[in-house]
């Protein structure tokens, strides 16, 4: 199974009522958000989610005449302590990674990072041999659930 997940990114324009549109769309068929994080410009916004089926979510949107991609980030787990995530950071700047952006979500007991870099491989084989967990597909879309 691989330790990389699908994130799905929407290109949504900047106006009232558009952002509700798409989150309704991926209502009424199903598809549970797990996070998100919303980016704006004056004119547009990128909109990033993991959500319980990317492929089915994507193919919503576009039907929709929705711009929807799918992106291959990495989601680690990141216990609730301070430094925590200080720590893994320190080991991807050790092996020359870049991370492109980031965002967080509370997750039981712990809390989950969605990193998007230009070697998510690599990053997963960083995190993993240095001792943090990184959530398989199945377990990223279903978190908290």
């Amino acid at each position: 199974m691989s330790k990389t997940i699908k994130q799905l990114s929407v290109f949504i324009e900047n106006r009232e009522g558009r952002l509700n549109e798409v989150l309704g769309l991926l209502g009424k068929n199903d598809v549970n958000i797990v996070a998100l994080s919303l980016a704006d410009t004056e004119d547009f916004g990128m909109l990033r989610m993991i959500v319980s089926d990317p492929e089915k979510g994507r193919e919503i949107l576009k039907s929709a005449e929705i711009t929807a991609k799918l992106t291959e980030v990495v989601a680690m787990q990141v216990s609730h302590a301070s430094g925590s995530l200080a720590k893994a950071m320190e080991k991807i700047v050790d092996g020359n990674i870049n991370i492109e952006y980031m965002y967080a979500f509370a997750n039981g007991d712990a809390a989950s990072v969605i990193l998007k870099s230009d070697n998510p491989q690599k990053v997963v084989e960083i995190l993993e041999t240095n001792g943090f967990k990184v959530w398989e597909a199945d377990e990223a879309y279903k978190a908290n659930q």
